[in-house]
């Protein structure tokens, strides 16, 4: 492992708390091109846009211009983003985790349905594990710099279909946020289907799968819930974490009080309300969804809210210790099942093995 790449990372995070100990004039004249996440959903909309198109510039008194746009609107899935970072065809970027762990399987064990019942929990998991998450990084591509993990709101389960709990998705075809997400719900008896997530809701409608994940206001920002009748509360995708990351070659021409503003910029402005407002994102997204309480982004649907039972979170964690560890344990080295039982496994008080 890059000791000193750990060392730099952990350094930064302590370093966010004193972002006004380095002064606009002490700052790189430079420029970010930053391509972010869902160009359609909250994160992007409310937090990443403000953040990198109008803050940095802001608070650096103009040292710092950025361009800012999204995968989806270059016409990309997503996964691709990190590769396309690694070959320095971009500065900076954000993507859910579960979408690039074909290239990077050490991004898995961020975020596995049910290792995180609440944010608290996520949150702890998320910093807890920055430090391998940085490792990680430097070494899949090229020296990059780990900058933000983020949440979504809890990931749930939307189905057109009658469920009235967790062993209701035995024999679906239910569209997976990600490959543990996919792996958990064949445990299950369900059949995980990979699909991009604005293919959803035709999917949904015209029967193609049964029952699909994201989170609450996700799928309301996206209209699931105009092709859905059920909705099932229990975190079956996690949080669905979106990481950010700068490539090597961009991070290394800053100056080390760039960096240091940098870092704290982030951490005080986007990370932090990001994480403050998973939880009432989570809870009227599911408002929306349901009518069930206020709803302040629009209409408010009509789904069914089914309620989790104590049997289904027993069957949920059963799985997650029985299959997603051993089965995450065996894609990645033995150096990162130990790092991972060293950081989350002290936090969760679960343990991974080959």
């Amino acid at each position: 492992m890059n000791t000193r790449k750990t060392l730099v990372a952990a350094s930064l995070m302590s370093l966010a708390f004193a972002s006004s100990l380095t002064l606009a004039q002490d700052l790189d004249k430079t420029s970010f091109n930053y391509v972010g996440s869902w160009s359609s959903l909250s994160l992007y909309q409310n937090f990443e846009r403000p953040f990198w198109e109008k803050h940095l510039p802001e608070a650096s008194d103009g040292k710092i211009s950025t361009k800012v746009t999204t995968f989806d609107q270059m016409g990309l899935g997503g996964g691709e983003v990190f590769r396309l970072m690694d070959r320095n065809v971009i500065e900076v970027t954000s993507t859910v985790a579960d979408y690039a762990v074909e290239d990077a399987p050490e991004l898995e064990a961020l975020d596995m349905p049910m290792i995180a019942p609440d944010v608290e929990t996520a949150r702890k998991v998320a910093e807890a594990y920055r430090p391998v998450l940085a490792d990680a990084f430097e070494q899949r591509y090229d020296g990059a710099q780990l900058l933000a993990v983020v949440p979504y709101p809890s990931q749930m389960v939307f189905c057109n279909a009658d469920i009235e709990g967790l062993s209701d998705l035995k024999g679906m075809k239910v569209r997976a946020s990600g490959r543990t997400t996919a792996e958990f719900l064949q445990a299950l008896g369900a059949e995980g289907i990979t699909l991009n997530f604005s293919e959803v809701p035709g999917a949904l409608q015209r029967g193609v799968i049964d029952c699909a994940v994201t989170g609450s206001l996700s799928g309301y920002s996206s209209g699931w819930h105009e092709v859905s009748t059920h909705l099932y509360p229990l975190p079956v995708g996690g949080w669905d974490h979106v990481v950010t990351a700068m490539n090597g070659k961009k991070w290394n021409s800053l100056s080390e009080e760039t960096q240091e503003w940098l870092a704290a910029e982030i951490k005080e402005n986007y990370e932090d309300p990001v994480w403050n407002s998973a939880v009432e994102e989570t809870k009227e997204g599911i408002a929306c969804l349901t009518g069930n309480g206020d709803c302040s982004r629009g209409d408010a649907g009509d789904m069914v809210l089914v309620e989790a039972t104590d049997s289904d979170f027993t069957e949920a964690s059963r799985h997650l210790e029985e299959t997603l560890l051993p089965n995450w344990a065996q894609r990645v080295d033995q150096e990162w099942v130990d790092r991972w039982n060293e950081t989350v496994g002290e936090v969760t008080g679960l343990n991974a093995s080959k």
